[in-house]
């Protein structure tokens, strides 16, 4: 019996697929250098609901805030998302669910007693940071 083989168009896609990463992205690296220069500490990938399959790219357990970077192209950014050239129904298809579940998460997280902040990757770290920082301090205080 062969092993599970995750689906691809060609083995092209399937290597870019390979290499597409959950956590570390460098959209989440370059904010939390900032957030840690700002003096804040924080989990990293860390689960604020643990019974609740979601996972937060940084997060605050104290203040129970829970910060998402998200990809563009997999949350459907609506300045910079684009539709698939190749197998445009299945993608299409698997990006709606990803919305989906983000909504879902940001609903599930509040009801939680958490507050989700999202950011896109293309904003700029610095200031993503600034308003993480305000959050933070915010609920310090």
């Amino acid at each position: 019996m062969s092993p599970y083989e995750p689906w691809a168009s060609s083995p092209e896609s399937r290597n870019v697929m390979k290499g597409n990463r959950s956590r570390d992205t460098k959209p989440e690296l370059a904010v939390r250098r900032r957030l840690h220069a700002l003096g804040l500490r924080y989990r990293v990938s860390y689960r604020p609901v643990p019974d609740l399959r979601r996972t937060a790219d940084v997060a605050f357990p104290r203040q129970r805030i829970a910060v998402f970077i998200d990809g563009c192209y997999w949350h459907v950014c609506p300045e910079h998302g684009t539709r698939a050239a190749q197998n445009a129904d299945y993608w299409s298809a698997k990006l709606a669910r990803n919305v989906a579940r983000d909504a879902d998460t940001n609903a599930q997280l509040r009801r939680a007693g958490w507050t989700v902040a999202r950011y896109w990757e293309h904003e700029d770290p610095d200031a993503v940071a600034a308003k993480i920082h305000d959050l933070v301090m915010q609920s310090v205080s």
